[in-house]
């Protein structure tokens, strides 16, 4: 399949580099099928498709899950998304991209100062009582220092990485081109929107390279917590924080995965779950923008039961309308009532695939039995980040793709059910988010509510009328200046004309048969002239030539109606 041609030469390194990793790790051929040797090739850059590879015995989840980890953060953040696609990839694929992390070597402080000075204004040991020049820990993006304010709080430096921007970018240009290429050379992949899929990566990853933008959201969400003490977000230092440094508060406390450190400090494991639970929940159904990887290392726990988030790099929000849908599912499912389920994801469906519809009433049926399965079960024992998770195999199967915005928010709710149920086996998210799904549906239902969104309904519609005379005089200057093209599209217009056509054929030969036919009658009177079987000779053949145009008539005929009937019948 050839590849399309690169307008940037500045991106033939970054793609020789990809090739060689994807080779190296065993998917030479997925290399050969991209048309990326031959394009090489042309630019002469030459690449060994035969080498053999030492890790070819793997699974191909496993090997792509090794070459996307050395190509850097890009591809690891590729990989981070798509672990959350369960619609898109089966458990095997899931559970190779899940072991992505950001892990990454660090970098020496000589190649960091100059553009901490640039950016901090001043040299780190000025600015900080204390700057330890050696990272606490190295992701792909940034990596972080300690440091001490010269008041005595201890902060955390979080430092971009040198040259980081330029390859994101062209990476980001070649995945770009390549997942148009897919949707344009592989119909059966639209409905999964490659380019989409890309564009949302390229989005978040230019979100997570302005540090800045990290703490914007840490602030957002300290505000929704004021009022709850027990969930701690960090301060965000700002007269030190920009796009390529961020400085916030340090937080001291026992890791998520580390439990028995929670059980030496005395703290509630069934406390702490249930106020993780509540918090992310509160996110995404009052809020409408939550933390997007509440993963153990993301989460600390402190004394007195409390809970702090770090790392807002990737957040998710949700609309109005996304959050009314979410709440009916959710509902729908601890509730075991299969329509409001099938109505919320054909609604889902419908805002995300494209391409030819799905059997619609299979896919209700299957919804129906799949929810019907935990009728009469307790609701302690439901698992809903589990009954997410099939869903999305229900689509999966269907060939049906999710939403990006809600893929991202099933991945939150099955990460933190799993959280939860690491600190306390007891722990049972449906039995949580009942009372509050319940609580958030009545207050976004409840009479001022209601009058809050129809005064904004009222004063919309009020604006579309005031603009109406504008908009339509703007669209009768354009028809006057260009004209009106009307694209009329009939579904079986060539089957009709067709139809047209083959009537009238059969039309001239009858009318000619019939003209043969008064023709010859009107020869047989005449006397003389050469005879054929004792009859006027040219009557004999214009007689003839009648019965046969009346034979083609009538076979002509006969087949076209045994083809509709076949055509019926396969209707």
């Amino acid at each position: 399949m050839p590849f399309t041609t690169f307008t940037a030469a500045r991106d033939l390194g970054r793609l020789k580099e990809i090739a060689a990793v994807f080779i190296r790790h065993g998917l030479g051929d997925l290399v050969r099928r991209l048309g990326w040797a031959d394009r090489l090739a042309r630019a002469g850059h030459v690449l060994h498709l035969d080498h053999a590879a030492e890790l070819v015995r793997l699974e191909p989840p496993v090997q792509l899950r090794l070459a996307l980890e050395e190509l850097g953060p890009t591809f690891v953040k590729l990989g981070q998304i798509l672990a959350g696609r369960a619609d898109l990839f089966g458990p095997a694929w899931i559970a190779e991209f899940e072991k992505l992390h950001s892990q990454a070597p660090t970098v020496d402080y000589v190649l960091l100062r100059d553009q901490l000075i640039e950016d901090l204004g001043a040299p780190p040991e000025q600015v900080f009582a204390r700057f330890d020049t050696v990272p606490l820990a190295a992701a792909s993006i940034a990596q972080v220092h300690a440091a001490v304010l010269h008041d005595g709080t201890e902060v955390i430096v979080k430092v971009r990485r040198p040259g980081i921007r330029p390859v994101i970018e062209a990476d980001l240009r070649l995945l770009e081109r390549l997942a148009q290429l897919a949707e344009d050379e592989w119909p059966e992949l639209r409905p999964y929107q490659p380019v989409g899929l890309v564009r949302q990566l390229g989005r978040s990853l230019r979100r997570e390279l302005d540090l800045s933008s990290e703490c914007h959201s840490a602030e957002r969400i300290a505000t929704n917590f004021a009022d709850r003490p027990h969930i701690v977000v960090p301060r965000v230092y700002w007269d030190w924080t920009r796009e390529r440094v961020n400085v916030q508060e340090r937080i001291v406390g026992i890791p998520g995965n580390d439990l028995a450190q929670v059980d030496a400090a005395g703290l509630d494991r069934a406390v702490l779950a249930q106020r993780g639970a509540h918090a992310v929940l509160k996110m995404i159904i009052d809020d409408g923008f939550f933390h997007a990887d509440p993963h153990p290392g993301n989460v600390f726990y402190l004394p007195g039961n409390r809970l702090a988030f770090i790392d807002f790099g990737m957040v998710g929000r949700l609309s109005d309308t996304r959050r009314d849908q979410l709440l009916s599912l959710m509902l729908g499912l601890v509730q075991r009532d299969p329509a409001a389920v099938t109505d919320v994801l054909m609604a889902w469906t419908q805002d995300a695939s494209t391409g030819s519809a799905p059997d619609l009433e299979a896919l209700q049926q299957d919804v129906v039995a799949f929810v019907d399965q935990y009728r009469g079960t307790a609701l302690a024992k439901l698992s809903l980040g589990g009954m997410l998770g099939d869903v999305t195999t229900i689509l999966r199967d269907y060939r049906l793709a999710l939403p990006a915005d809600l893929a991202l928010l099933i991945k939150t709710f099955i990460t933190l059910e799993g959280l939860g149920r690491t600190l306390a086996p007891e722990f049972h998210m449906a039995t949580e988010a009942e009372p509050l799904l319940e609580a958030a549906l009545r207050a976004r239902y409840a009479p001022k509510a209601l009058a809050q969104r129809g005064w904004a309904s009222a004063l919309h519609a009020a604006q579309l009328l005031t603009g109406l005379p504008r908009e339509i005089t703007r669209l009768l200057r354009l028809t006057k200046r260009t004209g009106v093209q009307v694209h009329v599209e009939v579904r079986h217009l060539e089957q009709v004309a067709d139809q047209l056509d083959r009537a009238a054929s059969r039309l001239t030969v009858a009318l000619v048969v019939a003209a043969l036919i008064i023709g010859s009658s009107i020869v047989m009177t005449v006397q003389g002239g050469p005879t054929l079987l004792g009859l006027p000779a040219f009557g004999l053949l214009g007689f003839l030539a009648a019965a046969g145009g009346a034979l083609w008539l009538a076979w002509s005929v006969l087949r076209s109606g045994r083809a509709s009937r076949a055509l019926h019948r396969t209707d």
